[in-house]
């Protein structure tokens, strides 16, 4: 009984990692969905909203849409897994992005969740 439930575990945790792997997005599909000039939401999970628009000659600007955030301004890149930002004052950070749901992506830091995208 105790290895027919440690089978089922491992498949579980096998195939939610492969879930995981199948819906994160190229730097290139990145790009052609987000950095192409088109603004869309950004929320954090506190619930704060910017309007964004990422442009291709690699600057972003962040609006917010609502109370609380604050306007910025900064620059983009892609990299090998995903992209990077520099916001005016601050260092480079980079993400993945991860397909969340129907027209939502989540934006990645590591395991952490740290904006939801929205078209």
């Amino acid at each position: 009984m105790r290895v027919w439930i440690a089978g089922i575990v491992a498949c579980a945790v096998l195939s939610s990692g492969t879930a995981t792997a199948a819906t994160k997005l190229s730097p290139a599909e990145i790009e052609a969905t987000f950095f192409n000039g088109a603004e869309f939401t950004a929320a954090t999970p506190s619930g704060v909203k910017f309007k964004m628009i990422f442009t291709a000659d690699g600057k972003v600007r962040r609006v917010p849409a609502g109370n609380g955030g604050s306007r910025s301004e900064g620059v983009w890149k892609l990299d090998e897994n995903g992209y990077c930002t520099t916001w005016k004052g601050g260092k480079p950070n980079c993400f993945t992005v991860v397909a969340a749901d129907k027209n939502k992506w989540s934006v990645m830091k590591g395991p952490a969740v740290i904006a939801t995208w929205s078209k």
